[in-house]
């Protein structure tokens, strides 16, 4: 089972974003993040979901955990209706972030996910990690990312 913590970041709605991640994966961690220029705070937490996806292999079992409520339904509840409805909403509307629903979906669907909610910015020391790569990024603040032994994670990275 390969266990990740995703966060998004964004200054501005639009404005400058980050995302974070941290894969947990058998003996090892590796955290992941990027900045984007322009972006929303919903992209971010899709965007960290989809990076840390690609960063596992196909067929995997994963446990995903993120504090975004909107990730959370559209890809658990929402995403069905969508894709029936040609990618609108109950309102006829186009689905917003409709290229990011679409990757996530492909990237889904060749690994079994298992998706968590955590409550952000609660305590929780994998989702603040996480927070913190992304707002870093956002903010263009210095911050290392962590890749190696997950026994020296806790005192090397946190």
């Amino acid at each position: 089972m390969i266990i990740i913590y995703t966060d998004g970041s964004s200054r501005g709605n639009p404005g400058p974003g980050g995302y974070g991640a941290i894969i947990f994966s058998g003996d090892k961690v590796k955290e992941i993040g990027e900045r984007f220029e322009e972006t929303t705070n919903n992209r971010m937490e899709m965007t960290a979901a989809i990076k840390a996806l690609k960063n596992t292999p196909e067929n995997s079992e994963i446990e995903l955990h993120t504090d975004s409520e909107y990730l959370m339904k559209g890809i658990t509840l929402w995403i069905n209706n969508w894709q029936q409805n040609n990618w609108r909403t109950k309102n006829k509307k186009p689905v917003l972030n409709q290229d990011l629903w679409q990757t996530l979906l492909t990237e889904t669907s060749k690994r079994k996910v298992e998706w968590k909610k955590v409550l952000g910015h609660s305590g929780h020391k994998f989702n603040d990690r996480c927070d913190e790569i992304a707002t870093a990024f956002a903010d263009r603040k210095e911050v290392s990312l962590y890749e190696g032994s997950k026994f020296d994670y806790e005192s090397e990275a946190l």
